[in-house]
């Protein structure tokens, strides 16, 4: 793939995002607190979230394999950060999941896509496309590259706190709706979307591709709205008291 037919695509990747931030506000998708019977036929969210999330961690897999670059200590670094979350995302999180939520296999089969055209651009940068002298062992010694690290590392540690958390308010058997308060859940209402977001952020930094800087884009536009609407369900069944002035998404500002 030629580096300008590369960045038309991640043109339209972002195009395609704003279109998806714009209507998810109107449009709630439908898995967790809130599926519905109109998203059609569900599947046990442990498989759900498996069958989703483990194709982007083959596909980078893959990519790294065929690249000349594999054995490069930068690109194999960055390959490790995005395969652990990954990993954790595929084989560990959907087990540690309580209860019997379904996921519809509407959005399961929309969540597949993305994984995997959101892995390959990641992939085909880092691998293939990036100016060969820009990830030499040099790049270790750029300030960026290890605040972007550090930042990763916090986001995803807030975010699997912050899964750890949602797991634990209910006890076995209960179903009820619990307004989560503890770890980054005192300042936003979805503690573990923000931890996603950062650790996504940190990524983008670290690496300084601009591929990674349109997973951001398309983070902050999938996860936006429905934090806005989680929080909005929030003050509806616990009070506007109760939710207070946690913000949505990013502690202090949304």
């Amino acid at each position: 793939m030629s580096i300008e037919l590369f960045h038309q695509i991640l043109i339209g990747f972002s195009a395609v995002g704003l279109i998806v931030f714009i209507a998810l506000f109107f449009v709630k998708a439908g898995y967790g607190m809130f599926r519905t019977a109109q998203w059609g036929f569900s599947i046990p969210n442990k498989i759900g979230w498996l069958l989703m999330e483990a194709p982007v961690f083959f596909v980078m897999l893959i990519l790294w394999l065929q690249s000349d670059r594999s054995v490069l200590s930068v690109p194999f670094l960055f390959f490790l950060l995005f395969e652990l979350h990954y990993f954790q995302r595929s084989f560990v999180f959907p087990f540690l999941m309580k209860g019997k939520s379904r996921m519809p296999v509407a959005i399961m089969l929309m969540g597949v896509v993305f994984n995997l055209l959101n892995g390959y651009i990641q992939g085909e940068w880092l691998f293939f496309l990036a100016p060969e002298e820009l990830y030499s062992s040099a790049y270790l010694c750029r300030i960026n590259c290890w605040i972007g690290i550090i930042v990763f590392f916090l986001g995803m540690g807030i975010n699997w706190h912050s899964d750890y958390v949602i797991r634990h308010l209910r006890q076995p058997g209960d179903t009820r709706h619990y307004l989560p308060q503890k770890g980054l859940y005192h300042w936003v209402t979805s503690g573990n979307y923000f931890g996603e977001l950062l650790e996504w952020t940190g990524f983008a930094v670290a690496t300084a591709s601009p591929a990674a800087w349109v997973f951001v884009w398309w983070t902050f536009a999938n996860l936006a709205p429905r934090a806005y609407a989680i929080r909005q369900k929030y003050r509806e069944e616990f009070g506007v008291e109760a939710v207070g002035k946690r913000k949505c998404l990013i502690p202090y500002i949304f």
